[in-house]
């Protein structure tokens, strides 16, 4: 599982007008599966984008064809992160798409 950090490099006024192109492309990545959750981050200096497994190499493909990543506005953050626990809906939800994650036996 991996989660992208697109930081933002220019002001919000560039963001905003490339803002439909970037909805596509994440539209076409949750439609997929791959995407399994996204949104800003507080301040709105960047986003998060939660995704399911894969090879690193296509993530990185992937995060480079956003349409904000090749007009130079954002640069992403790829981080490996392998779930070893959480609540049972979510593990269910995630390993519904994919996902290996482990659950912690109960205290």
């Amino acid at each position: 599982m991996f989660v992208l950090l697109p930081t933002y490099r220019v002001p919000l006024a560039q963001i905003d007008a490339m803002m439909e192109e970037h909805r596509v492309w994440v539209d076409e990545h949750r439609d997929s599966g791959r995407f399994l959750l996204y949104g800003r981050r507080v301040p709105r200096e960047g986003a998060f984008i939660l995704v399911a497994d894969g090879d690193r190499g296509e993530i990185e493909r992937i995060a480079a064809s956003d349409p904000f990543a090749t007009a130079g506005l954002a640069t992403y953050e790829v981080l490996e992160v392998h779930p070893a626990g959480g609540a049972p809906e979510v593990l269910r939800t995630l390993a519904a798409h994919g996902v290996n994650a482990a659950q912690q036996p109960a205290r």
